[in-house]
């Protein structure tokens, strides 16, 4: 078990989340995946945690599992296509991960999902965490246009709303 990263989980609550953003910043965001989603037929999920339980601390449980755990508990890999996307965050960690369901992980694979995700934690680090999520929704959106194009109406099949847990 770290130390250093219990403590920081400790630390970290909801109302970090929202200072860590912007004012507008969620709106924007909802706003980037709903334009998004009009250029192909891919669900985008974007998903913040501030940090994790003390269970899955004391379990050593990386971001990368908890987004897989996410992933599933929002019906994520339940679209059509099988091209749902979850950009995850957890913030206590400063780690982006991307799980994407396999119809459009098998066209991209792990290697651009962590070059998004690296892109990302730049911003991130820089402390521009809305211009580093915006950009992960634009890489992803090529992606997702290129694989899967948008050819007339479709419904949309997830919430474009964030989800703060």
């Amino acid at each position: 078990m770290d130390i250093k990263r219990v403590s920081k989980h400790l630390m970290l609550n909801r109302s970090r989340i929202r200072r860590a953003m912007t004012p507008g910043a969620f709106e924007r965001i909802e706003d980037a995946i709903k334009k998004s989603e009009a250029t192909h037929t891919g669900q985008i999920r974007f998903v913040v945690e501030g940090a994790l339980e003390m269970a899955q601390l004391l379990n050593n449980q990386p971001a990368r599992a908890r987004a897989i755990d996410v992933f599933s508990m929002l019906h994520i890999w339940d679209t059509e296509q099988n091209n749902g996307v979850l950009i995850y965050l957890l913030l206590a960690d400063h780690d982006f991960e991307i799980v994407a369901d396999r119809g459009i992980d098998s066209k991209v694979g792990y290697a651009e999902w962590k070059n998004i995700c690296t892109q990302m934690e730049a911003e991130f680090r820089g402390k521009d965490f809305e211009r580093g999520i915006l950009t992960g929704i634009a890489a992803v959106t090529v992606h997702l246009a290129r694989h899967f194009p948008a050819t007339g109406a479709h419904k949309n099949e997830l919430p474009n709303e964030p989800v703060v847990m």
